[in-house]
């Protein structure tokens, strides 16, 4: 494959640094904020028999309808700016979809993640909130910055991978394949649908995983490609998953294929330390 490197030149190296500050900077506020994924204090997964959860108010279920809660007199929510009581009835929620209602202490995230409806209770008292003092990072290379190519499939297929919790899986359309080189080898990783249209999402591991970075999975958007097919990976913006700070996430691990035998030396490095589901905080291997 011949590289098309006019697409990612780097001419100003103290100006990359800098977008890349500014960047990095709002996505750690991101994680970090009152409602943020680092205030995450519970994952509870919905049955049908109601059933009650430490620290949120109702009586909570789920069947083909989707979530459903019964607040006892006294108990409230806030869903869509209004206060409600009573019964309520959140409807089918989507794979990877969820919203957020509102309680005293915080706020709920309803989702659903690998076919199962999720309750995520996330307060700004959280005390792994509060102890978070930011995420090891590889000093920005330009050199990491390279062109590729998107070589789409025919149909989107497809692609069952792992996930963070044990026995779940998800399932993702993937529209095609990255394909690139770096010191004078190809490479390609399997992309999927990003989060702005036409965007992309590569989860993959490498020769750091483990090692200096996360073991399971880093995560990286990637542009839409333009008229060519032509966008631009960016490694040092590869980033953590929740599932490298909290126990209560369902993160997707990369598909068959997506680990690079190099070592990626660029973007977030193991976080410094996870809040795992016995209620307490541990430094990450």
């Amino acid at each position: 494959m011949t590289i098309d490197t006019t697409i990612a030149p780097v001419t100003d190296s103290a100006q990359f640094a800098r977008e890349w500050e500014v960047w990095h900077r709002a996505h750690e506020a991101g994680r970090a904020a009152p409602h943020g994924f680092l205030a995450v204090t519970g994952l509870h997964w919905l049955t049908a028999e109601p059933s009650t959860f430490e620290g949120i108010p109702g009586l909570w279920s789920t069947d083909a309808g989707g979530p459903v809660v019964d607040l006892a007199a006294g108990e409230s929510l806030e869903v869509d700016g209004r206060s409600v009581s009573g019964r309520q009835a959140f409807g089918v929620i989507p794979e990877r979809g969820g919203l957020t209602v509102g309680f005293a202490e915080g706020v709920i995230e309803v989702a659903k993640r690998g076919g199962h409806d999720i309750l995520r209770p996330r307060r700004p008292d959280h005390p792994f909130l509060a102890t978070y003092s930011g995420t090891p990072v590889y000093v920005p290379d330009p050199r990491w910055r390279v062109a590729a190519r998107f070589e789409a499939y025919d149909t989107p297929r497809a692609t069952e991978v792992g996930a963070a919790v044990d026995g779940l899986t998800h399932v993702y359309e993937a529209p095609g394949e990255l394909v690139f080189v770096i010191a004078g080898k190809e490479f390609r990783l399997v992309a999927f649908p990003g989060h702005g249209d036409g965007d992309l999402l590569v989860l993959f591991t490498d020769a750091t995983s483990g090692v200096t970075t996360y073991a399971a999975n880093r995560s990286l958007s990637v542009a839409t490609p333009d008229a060519e097919g032509w966008t631009v990976i960016d490694f040092n913006r590869a980033v953590n998953l929740p599932c490298a700070y909290t126990d209560f996430a369902t993160c997707p691990l990369p598909p068959a294929g997506n680990r690079l035998p190099i070592a990626v030396e660029a973007g977030e490095k193991t976080p410094l330390s996870r809040w795992r589901a016995d209620a307490s905080v541990g430094v990450s291997g």
